[in-house]
């Protein structure tokens, strides 16, 4: 059972990594800043969904990373 836990959690970490990776930031550096106010006023609708969809995925997997480490600290 621990074994078990163990890989799962190997497997959710890399997991984890890799979503948060793919998502994009929140500016992107000078360039954000300054076309940050366009952005706000006007909206972006490029990758919005994507990006939503990887917001929810890395949710999960951050709830299923913390539920099975404290499983394999308290087994």
């Amino acid at each position: 059972m621990d074994i078990l836990l163990t890989v799962l959690l190997i497997i959710v970490s890399i997991a984890l990594i890799a979503v948060v990776l793919l998502q994009s930031g929140k500016s992107a550096g000078l360039s954000g800043a300054i076309s940050g106010g366009a952005e706000q006023l006007f909206g972006k609708q490029k990758a919005r969904g994507m990006d939503l969809i990887l917001h929810r995925i890395t949710v999960v997997l951050s709830v299923l990373f913390f539920v099975l480490t404290i499983a394999i600290a308290y087994l």
